[in-house]
């Protein structure tokens, strides 16, 4: 399975690199690939480097402005030309999305690929990593847009939130066995 892990850049704290270092070791334990946004920094290095390690494929998926970051030696590297093409490559060379921690750059692929989702134009299972309790208050709002009507699908059907990366990766597995 390709898993497509949006996360941040950014150097962070250690509940964090660790979270990321677990689901990364646990995509290259399972013969995953892993699609990420192709930095070779923060905790995308940590999940990159991590899932390699465990023997991952590595295929990143940089954007022309960031090119310089772009990590030397994973599997494939595509240089998009904009965030808006990165995004749509991301998609489609996934078959799972994990969304961990990150800031506006994340919160805006999530945003998207649950929109898309939303309106059909991808069937792919999405995980909210919701590690130390980061995305609580997302969470809350997701649910509180389902509620009241906002999401023309059921929450569930939309995203589901794991506490862990085996949590995570239990889900998309059980998902891809049902899809079977």
């Amino acid at each position: 399975m390709n898993i497509c892990v949006f996360l941040s850049a950014a150097d962070l704290g250690e509940q964090y690199t660790r979270a990321a270092a677990e689901l990364g070791a646990l995509i290259g334990e399972g013969g995953h690939t892993l699609v990420w946004g192709g930095s070779d920094a923060g905790l995308m290095k940590v999940v990159a480097d991590a899932a390699q390690e465990a023997g991952a494929r590595l295929v990143g998926i940089s954007v022309e402005f960031l090119h310089d970051l772009a990590r030397p030696g994973a599997d494939e590297m595509v240089i998009a030309q904009d965030l808006a093409r990165r995004k749509a490559e991301l998609l489609l060379r996934s078959d799972a999305i994990v969304i961990m921690v990150g800031g506006l750059g994340t919160l805006d692929e999530a945003t998207e690929i649950l929109e898309l989702k939303k309106h059909g134009l991808h069937d792919k299972p999405v995980v909210l990593l919701n590690t130390a309790g980061f995305y609580d208050g997302l969470k809350q709002q997701l649910r509180r847009m389902d509620a009241e009507g906002f999401l023309p699908l059921p929450l569930a059907e939309l995203v589901h939130f794991a506490d862990d990366g085996r949590a995570a990766l239990g889900y998309l597995t059980d998902y891809r066995k049902e899809q079977v």
